[in-house]
């Protein structure tokens, strides 16, 4: 299965982690959860989740992941603040690998100016910077565009969780296919 970087520090929306993080582990994933600081502890905004960093962005490569999470709540917000989570989002986006967003995630996709051109959604406070972005802002539950997966905020869960884990199927698929391939 997929190996998933978690971009994630304080404050991030309780249950936009803990419901994905469930389904994805439950669904075969590893999760390695990437902050600021390796061995931290970072908490989520209404006090029901608590997460340790297992590495530090500027210690990471997305060579060493299959796909990106990024969870929403202020976490986003204080990650973009720092170039490493920045630059580990760019690269990320770039490769062609799964992304999956919710809520306030696009934030670091802004950052990173990796939007141009891209659909995407979001909470509804920052659909003007997703425009201001040059991407396309869509008001729907999910939105699947290339290898971005966004959703708008914990209604949409369910929805955010199917097409995350299709995408990641899809991407795993790939990932036989070519490893058949080189055996040829």
């Amino acid at each position: 299965m997929s190996r998933i970087a978690v971009l994630i520090t304080d404050m991030f929306e309780d249950i936009e982690y803990t419901k994905p993080a469930e389904a994805f582990s439950g669904a075969g994933h590893d999760l390695v959860h990437v902050g600021l600081s390796a061995g931290e502890t970072v908490r989520g905004k209404k006090g029901e989740a608590e997460v340790t960093i297992d590495r530090a962005a500027s210690d990471v490569s997305v060579d060493e992941f299959d796909a990106l999470f990024i969870p929403g709540g202020y976490s986003p917000d204080k990650l973009r603040a720092h170039d490493a989570p920045v630059e580990f989002v760019r690269e990320f986006v770039r490769s062609g690998k799964p992304v999956l967003g919710i809520c306030h995630a696009p934030q670091l996709l802004i950052t990173a100016q990796v939007l141009e051109g891209r659909r995407i959604t979001g909470w509804k406070s920052i659909a003007q910077d997703i425009k201001n972005a040059g991407a396309e802002y869509i008001d729907r539950e999910v939105v699947v565009d290339g290898n971005l997966v966004s959703s708008r905020n914990p209604d949409d869960i369910p929805a955010f969780i199917r097409a995350s884990l299709e995408k990641l199927d899809e991407a795993g698929g790939g990932k036989v296919e070519a490893a058949a391939a080189r055996q040829r």
